[in-house]
């Protein structure tokens, strides 16, 4: 991360690091939306986003994971990922945008190779399945 990051990427940065839901909660505006490279209609709302982007914090929380490179443009940014899981590499884009109060309104991730994509699909439905089943953290 660049010195230079916008105080909502450095807030986003530091939700990543901590793995702490209050620090995501505070981050989203209430009319939030999540587009995934998996889902074909936008997710809005506030809980929406923060179930998937929770969801994909876990799926993603490998050690491998990390941004590769940062853009920032007037209230927005595109922060580059790369991972391993189970020997496939995972290379993305979390497109991101914020309104004037910080709060992110708009997150859209872009996964490439189509075999990091499916294995995404199918570990983010699990994870997503357990955290709406009754009682799940």
């Amino acid at each position: 991360m660049s010195a230079a990051a916008p105080e909502t990427i450095r807030r986003w940065h530091a939700y990543m690091q901590a793995d702490d839901p209050a620090l995501l909660d505070a981050l989203l505006a209430e009319d939030a939306v999540f587009e995934s490279p998996v889902v074909h209609t936008p997710q809005a709302g506030k809980g929406k986003t923060f179930a998937y982007l929770r969801a994909a914090a876990v799926v993603l929380g490998d050690p491998s994971f990390r941004y590769l490179n940062e853009w920032y443009a007037d209230r927005s940014a595109i922060l580059e990922f790369s991972c391993e899981i189970n020997g496939i590499t995972i290379n993305g884009i979390d497109m991101i945008h914020w309104g004037e109060d910080g709060r992110i309104d708009h997150f859209k991730v872009m996964v490439r190779p189509l075999k990091a994509m499916n294995l995404l699909h199918q570990m983010m439905g699990e994870r997503l399945a357990t955290m709406s089943a009754p009682g799940a953290a």
